[in-house]
């Protein structure tokens, strides 16, 4: 009895010095647009939008596996918590942008969205993650439209996207500025496929063509899977035009670079297109068809970081990355895990706690982050991508992307 007695009191005596002992106080979230709890024992959320199958799915595959070594990099996780990605096949299209960024942003608990690779994508995509409150770093969409044209606002522009990837409106002035000066081609034809990348290039080639005192004889499209291109490159042979500028992705390119081939017309017409089309598949599509073909496409990183990250890919996937962004996506997933770690607020309990607004001001407020792509500063309108280009000309198809890349003609700006 009075050892029971004893036990009562001693759990008393416990219970009111439980009741003096301060009471941790509950994290309150302020940010305007609302945050992301992480529980103690959950993972960070990313997700990615990348396109996988297709014609273009090179372009994503290496991005999504620069991403991934971004995490290697980390061990797997940020702030004592597990990386996990979430991958969703955007394509490279408007629905498949729209479908994929749908999808991610129903999981409340994602953090942040490294994607999409394609323009056309990120088109949709932009609205979608915008309203959810949540951020968009594209390591490749790089069409005007989503960002900035002129000083303002382009189209497409939403709050909480971002890129690491130049704003293609000065790709389209740098190939005009070679065509013009260094070519010394006055006259000259546009193919574009509607899509938001291949219409911002033509556009801006076109404007800036115009303004160093050439004449766009012709600016034609065709439509995304069209496989007769006689009537549009017969359009090319009677316009005159000295110049085709075909910033197009495949299927499309190889298409009118093969027909082109058999048109007695174009024999002496130039051809140049952009980073779309610079991939091993394209070289092996084409062969001998695109001799002389130039390709804008944006200066490669240098430098003993980079060349280690080249060995990792290297080792990791067994080749060398197979197009010209992958250091733009390391870059992307490095720059949103550095500001995640910033900003997140951990309470006594050990959950996390990430501002939605706060990860958007976090990052429109990067300045010189150092990066494999050089030093990224990140504008009002999400443009942190340094913008240099280099014109390769494809003399030896045979040599493929490295014999390519190694026959640099010009670089632009000149003076970079």
């Amino acid at each position: 009895m009075l050892r029971r007695t004893f036990s009562i009191l001693l759990l008393s005596i416990t219970v009111l010095l439980a009741g003096c002992r301060p009471t941790p106080s509950l994290f309150v979230c302020a940010d305007a647009i609302g945050c992301v709890e992480i529980a103690p024992d959950a993972a960070v959320k990313i997700g990615v939008l990348q396109v996988l199958s297709g014609d273009q799915a090179p372009f994503g595959l290496s991005g999504l596996r620069s991403i991934e070594l971004a995490v290697d990099d980390r061990d797997g996780q940020l702030l004592g918590h597990p990386i996990e990605l979430r991958v969703e096949d955007s394509l490279c299209s408007k629905e498949g942008g729209a479908t994929a960024a749908s999808k991610i942003t129903g999981d409340p608990q994602i953090v942040g969205i490294l994607g999409p690779s394609c323009s056309g994508a990120a088109e949709t995509a932009i609205k979608i993650v915008s309203d959810a409150g949540l951020v968009l770093i594209s390591g490749s969409s790089t069409a005007p439209s989503l960002t900035s044209v002129g000083g303002e606002p382009g189209p497409h522009w939403q709050p909480g996207f971002l890129r690491t990837a130049q704003n293609d409106a000065l790709s389209g002035q740098a190939a005009a500025t070679f065509a013009f000066q260094r070519l010394g081609l006055t006259s000259a034809a546009t193919i574009d496929d509607g899509d938001p990348y291949t219409q911002g290039l033509a556009s801006t080639f076109q404007q800036a063509f115009a303004e160093l005192g050439g004449e766009v004889v012709l600016a034609a499209g065709v439509n995304k899977g069209d496989t007769d291109m006689g009537p549009v490159l017969t359009a090319v042979d009677r316009s005159g035009a000295e110049l085709l500028y075909l910033p197009v992705f495949r299927p499309d390119g190889d298409r009118i670079v093969l027909q082109a081939s058999e048109m007695e017309g174009l024999q002496n017409v130039t051809f140049m297109s952009a980073e779309g089309l610079y991939l091993e598949a394209f070289l092996g599509a084409v062969a001998e068809a695109g001799t002389g073909l130039y390709l804008v496409i944006p200066t490669p990183p240098q430098g003993p970081a980079h060349d280690a990250f080249v060995s990792r890919y290297e080792t990791k996937y067994g080749e060398r990355p197979t197009t010209s962004y992958y250091a733009h996506w390391y870059d992307a997933a490095n720059m949103l895990f550095d500001v995640i770690e910033a900003v997140a607020v951990q309470d006594s309990g050990g959950t996390l706690h990430i501002g939605r607004q706060a990860l958007r001001d976090a990052l429109y407020s990067t300045a010189a982050y150092v990066g494999l792509t050089g030093s990224l500063t990140c504008d009002e309108y999400g443009d942190c991508g340094v913008a240099r280009f280099q014109v390769v000309r494809l003399d030896d198809p045979a040599a493929g992307l490295d014999g390519l890349a190694a026959n640099i003609v010009y670089s632009y700006p000149p003076d970079q």
